[in-house]
């Protein structure tokens, strides 16, 4: 998948504080409310406030308009809402828990279909 400038810079900023297991998902066929979702896994609830403040600030600096920032107060899951980039920072058992992938990856609704 080729990524625009917003999602590219979104997922340098991740790189930069070494955010693991990065995804991007195209769901601009699934819903109007955005284009891309952007996972990112981090070791601790103090990375995850610093993945995304850096995403937050990196996108500022390229142009986006940050709409908001939640879940910081207990740094297990902080969303960036960047309009049609949503990033989220989730600790391993929350992305694990909540499983965002399955619920957006389309592909991998349709191997499970196939497989059942």
């Amino acid at each position: 998948m080729r990524l625009n400038k917003l999602t590219q810079t979104a997922v340098t900023a991740l790189e930069d504080i070494k955010a693991r297991d990065i995804k991007v998902l195209d769901v601009r066929k699934l819903t109007t409310f955005y284009d891309f979702l952007v996972i990112a896994t981090a070791d601790s609830n103090r990375q995850v406030k610093a993945l995304a403040h850096h995403v937050r600030d990196r996108m500022k600096e390229a142009g986006a308009h940050v709409l908001g920032l939640e879940g910081e107060e207990t740094g297990e899951w902080v969303l960036v809402d960047c309009g049609n980039i949503v990033v989220h920072v989730m600790q391993p058992a929350v992305r694990a828990h909540y499983n965002l992938e399955e619920l957006w990856d389309t592909s991998a609704s349709r191997r499970r279909a196939k497989a059942a």
